[in-house]
């Protein structure tokens, strides 16, 4: 179980670590005029994002599970979802955050990676994130019930989001 710990903890406060940027870019965008969308929506992402890994917590502590070859398959999962991450942080730079803000004439990332996948930071990031938890900690009672609330959650959020960004396309 400690290792699991390890390892839980080091990725967790990576994500704490994202939230500064967030931080730091939801205050520049609200000066700039931006207007936060999906506000209630974005509120409950963030309480079943941390609902998630803590369940994924509680399942590996409540069952003592040893790091072994799933939990290493998280691991490689996890380590790519926070590549994705990251990598999407430093494209999207200021407009980047957790909440949904459009900002007046803000601008589109038209890169190869937003022109090949639709919402990267979702299908690359957050998704991968949440199989890679759940096999780390061998929570598949937090993967079969928690992830599916989740998507739940996370397609309001697209469709909330391509609406926002419509006018921008046009």
């Amino acid at each position: 179980m400690q290792y699991v710990m390890i390892v839980f903890v080091a990725f967790f406060a990576l994500r704490l670590f994202s939230l500064y940027f967030s931080i730091r870019n939801e205050k520049r965008l609200v000066r700039r005029g931006a207007i936060q969308y999906g506000k209630f929506n974005s509120l409950l992402l963030a309480l079943a994002h941390v609902a998630y890994y803590f369940s994924a917590l509680y399942e590996a502590y409540t069952a003592d599970v040893e790091f072994e070859k799933t939990s290493g398959v998280g691991v490689a999962v996890m380590l790519f979802a926070y590549v994705m991450l990251f990598y999407v942080i430093y494209k999207l730079r200021d407009v980047w955050t957790v909440k949904l803000y459009i900002v007046p004439n803000q601008r589109i990332d038209r890169s190869f990676l937003f022109r090949t996948v639709r919402h990267p930071n979702y299908f690359l990031n957050i998704v991968p994130e949440l199989v890679g938890v759940a096999l780390l900690c061998h929570a598949w009672l937090t993967l079969c019930c928690g992830l599916p609330l989740y998507l739940c959650l996370l397609a309001v959020r697209i469709r909330q989001e391509e609406r926002a960004m419509k006018p921008l396309f046009n």
